[in-house]
């Protein structure tokens, strides 16, 4: 990434996650223009970070650090964020892996999952257009039988990217689909093959179990399949984004997450509080509606821009 392409791309990120930053720089500055970093102080950090959804864990790791050699001094509201940043950025640093693809395993089988209204069928685009990119053939499976306008939406990115689809009427069997997609990608030797699936509800058992048998059928032709399964998580839902790891993790064995909707209504905390709960890859962050708004995830600039500093 150019400088000026990576300025313009601090900037979305920052203006995205402005909405926790603000209300986390903004509270945090009210508590230590005011006084010293006493144990009131820190409960009342601690409360905030709480707030901002980052989790309890990561707010206590936050709090016992600012507290270490700092007790009872007078701190800037810049050094509380660069202790903040910095703690955040320990957490998420682990989870932030590339995504990788196996040259070996072909077609690469890549499920994509999450709740309806999450960006799974445009991060789908995202992805083949992305992999068309790096000179790998694609093929998509309009998985998500249920709702006409993604099936119409799959097509789209498929005509854009150059990628084969494999598509049903509305109604059709999700599972029945699968397994054509995958065989057919096996017979033409596309590099990957990116599945599109209902959008569940977490709470719904015979929905889940629905994507459950839809992953049983595509062991039927490749044991090792699906290679990946990416599930796609909406920012703007704070708490509920954790439930939706915890169920779709045991239904579908979720291998990497993708965060979307980092664009203004967003509440990134909750990815620190995923992170430290579950240790699940974070691959890809989305913050806009373009190709190139579909990033590998960066633990430092995120920390960064959750603290309101610059990169």
């Amino acid at each position: 990434m150019d400088d000026s392409a990576k300025g313009n791309w601090w900037r979305r990120l920052t203006g995205g996650l402005r909405r926790t930053s603000s209300a986390l720089g903004g509270a945090i500055s009210n508590l230590v223009s005011k006084r010293k970093l006493d144990t009131a102080t820190l409960a009342e950090i601690r409360d905030v970070l709480i707030r901002a959804d980052l989790g309890l864990d990561t707010a206590d790791r936050i709090a016992a650090a600012l507290a270490e050699g700092r007790h009872d001094k007078a701190l800037s509201p810049a050094e509380v964020a660069a202790v903040v940043a910095g703690e955040i950025e320990k957490v998420l640093a682990p989870v932030a892996r590339p995504f990788a693809i196996d040259a070996a395993q072909k077609p690469f089988v890549v499920l994509v999952a999450g709740v309806n209204g999450s960006g799974k069928t445009t991060t789908i685009g995202k992805l083949a257009a992305k992999f068309r990119a790096e000179g790998r053939s694609v093929m998509l499976a309009a998985g998500d039988t249920f709702r006409a306008a993604a099936i119409d939406q799959l097509k789209i990115w498929g005509e854009r990217t150059g990628a084969p689809v494999i598509a049903r009427a509305p109604g059709a069997d999700a599972a029945g689909l699968v397994f054509d997609a995958v065989r057919a990608a096996k017979e033409r030797g596309v590099d990957v093959l990116l599945v599109d699936t209902a959008g569940r509800l977490q709470n719904r058992s015979e929905l889940m179990d629905e994507l459950h048998k839809v992953v049983r059928v595509i062991k039927k032709i490749d044991a090792a399949a699906p290679h990946a399964v990416l599930l796609v998580l909406d920012a703007t839902v704070g708490q509920n984004a954790l439930s939706q790891v915890e169920i779709f993790g045991k239904t579908v064995g979720v291998t990497g997450l993708v965060m979307t909707k980092l664009d203004g209504t967003a509440r990134g905390g909750i990815l620190v509080a995923i992170a430290a709960k579950f240790n699940v890859p974070v691959h890809f962050i989305g913050i806009g509606e373009g190709v190139e708004d579909l990033v590998p995830f960066s633990a430092r600039d995120f920390a960064r821009a959750i603290a309101g500093l610059d990169s």
